[in-house]
């Protein structure tokens, strides 16, 4: 089954897939106000990492997506200002599909939940 959960990356710099950043998933414990560690992964050639979450394990509350951009720019041999990006955001419907996109460049970032259905 598909995850409910997906992101992709975009070097807007150079206009091309940010292949290898490495990240990873986490969820807010309320209770502790802990960030608990779901999983990491790595984009793939094309700037995706599928398989964040499963179903069963995608549950209501605050989640926290972190991409290790200055890593990444290092790999490419370039300094970024941003070591990383973390992204926020909170889960009220579960029955939904929620897409996270990242536009990177070594000086800014955006990020916004698409409508898309990848």
């Amino acid at each position: 089954m598909d995850s409910p959960l997906v992101t992709h990356v975009l070097n807007t710099a150079d206009g091309v897939p940010a292949a290898r950043i490495a990240l990873s998933l986490h969820r807010l414990d309320p209770q502790m106000a802990l960030w608990n560690l779901i999983t990491t992964g790595t984009t793939d050639e094309n700037g995706h990492c599928p398989g964040l979450i499963t179903r069963q394990d995608f549950t209501i509350g605050m989640y926290k997506l972190r991409f290790e951009t200055g890593q990444y720019w290092e790999s490419l041999g370039q300094t970024s200002f941003y070591p990383y990006v973390e992204i926020v955001f909170t889960i009220t419907d579960l029955d939904q599909r929620f897409h996270v996109p990242l536009h990177l460049s070594r000086y800014t970032y955006s990020v916004y939940r698409c409508s898309c259905r990848q």
